[in-house]
């Protein structure tokens, strides 16, 4: 199960420095069940649920700089 924080605690970790270009400050294990994330104690369950938040935001953020260069490029050929 402390394999599974671990696991859990990189994913999180290489999610949020896609999202903001850093890397987040306290991400540490408690337990097999409780994890430490920026100051917030929160279960692994809860984890995995800001995870996928993070994920969909960088899903976001992708698609809108896609969209974007997408103009730019349709802008510049004269399209």
């Amino acid at each position: 199960m402390a394999q599974e924080a671990e696991q859990m605690m990189q994913r999180y970790v290489e999610i949020y420095r896609k999202l903001h270009n850093r890397i987040p400050q306290d991400v540490r294990a408690l337990d097999a069940e409780w994890v430490v994330v920026n100051g917030a104690r929160m279960r692994l369950s809860e984890l995995e649920f800001v995870i996928t938040q993070l994920q969909k935001e960088h899903q976001q953020m992708t698609s809108q700089k896609r969209g974007i260069v997408s103009r730019l490029i349709r802008l510049f050929s004269g399209s």
